[in-house]
């Protein structure tokens, strides 16, 4: 499914690349393994090649999944008036859906709902988890160092994209 050197997503964790694949015993079974090094903090994470489908595992999005996420960060907010509980599951949901326009939606929606109102603390740190997700798959897929990621997604949101 995936080679060395295969640009990937991992949803909730973001952006990365295949580093190896190794063979692994792990509670008397033999597996191969994705070694997956995750962009920014320089993670690695080992994902059994049979479960990369279940876990979400996906390559990098192309430049037209791309640049209808940053659009998405300048439509209208969808500031349905649910409360924060609600609000943060399908937030959550979009994120964990791996798909980068839905996490686009949550990083829109929280950055405004920020401005307005501000956000509770639970909001602000999934505002950030969001934006790092969009932004490690837009460096990796572009080759952008993290500044010149988060200053796209940045004037994007300020409509200079």
């Amino acid at each position: 499914m995936f080679s060395i050197g295969d640009k990937i997503v991992y949803p909730v964790h973001g952006a990365g690349v295949v580093e190896g694949i190794e063979e692994k015993e792990v509670l008397g079974e033999k597996k191969s393994y994705y070694i997956l090094r995750l962009w920014g903090d320089e993670m690695r994470i080992m994902i059994p090649q049979d479960q990369a489908y279940h876990a979400g595992l996906r390559k990098v999005g192309d430049e037209e999944l791309l640049e209808r996420a940053l659009l998405i960060l300048q439509e209208d907010v969808d500031d349905v008036a649910l409360n924060w509980n609600k609000r943060l599951r399908q937030n959550m949901d979009k994120i964990k859906s791996g798909n980068i326009c839905q996490v686009a939606e949550v990083v829109r929606n929280l950055m405004v709902r920020d401005l307005r109102k501000g956000l509770a603390n639970g909001e602000k740190k999934l505002l950030d988890s969001a934006k790092q997700i969009l932004v490690s798959e837009i460096a990796v897929s572009q080759n952008l160092e993290e500044e010149q990621a988060y200053d796209l997604v940045d004037s994007c949101f300020h409509l200079d994209c």
